[in-house]
């Protein structure tokens, strides 16, 4: 194989290892992701028909606790330790709407080893149209003294290998 060949053929593996989402490249390696189904319930909707944007925000709660399971945490086992993850940042782009009865699914990624914060990103997709692209960002607190601190070491074991 001449250098040229060598050089493509290595670009393409790289490129096998890289995916986008939200606009962005990221290395498989360097991440968890995590997929959950949620089908939209006529309670959901508005007038419109449309799934009320104020239900992303429990779509994206659940797919962040199932992401979380996933790894092994717990929300349950977090506060049972006295640790808190508040949503300190909550952003969405809507790009098309659900409707009742769609099956969506939710797309979560951690692209950044936790410190203190933990951000999460979420594509919701009906097959493969992409509904929106949304982010959050939690912050660890001390249950007792309701001040921010470091990732604790248990979440931080279950994420490592992925950064």
């Amino acid at each position: 194989m001449n250098d040229s060949a060598t050089i493509h053929c290595f670009l393409f593996i790289s490129f096998l290892s890289k995916f986008f989402f939200n606009g962005q490249l990221f290395d498989i390696a360097l991440m968890f992701p995590s997929k959950n189904a949620i089908r939209v319930r006529y309670a959901e909707t508005d007038r419109m028909g449309y799934a009320y944007y104020g239900n992303y925000a429990t779509y994206f709660e659940v797919a962040r606790v199932e992401t979380l399971r996933a790894l092994g945490i717990t929300y349950k086992s977090l506060e049972d330790e006295g640790v808190l993850l508040p949503v300190v940042e909550y952003n969405v782009k809507f790009l098309l709407p659900a409707y009742y009865d769609d099956e969506l699914t939710i797309e979560t990624i951690i692209t950044t080893k936790p410190s203190a914060r933990i951000r999460f990103e979420y594509e919701t997709k009906r097959g493969e149209d992409v509904l929106n692209k949304a982010w959050t960002t939690l912050v660890f607190v001390d249950k007792q003294t309701g001040r921010p601190i470091r990732c604790p070491k248990d979440v931080e074991e279950a994420i490592k290998k992925y950064f």
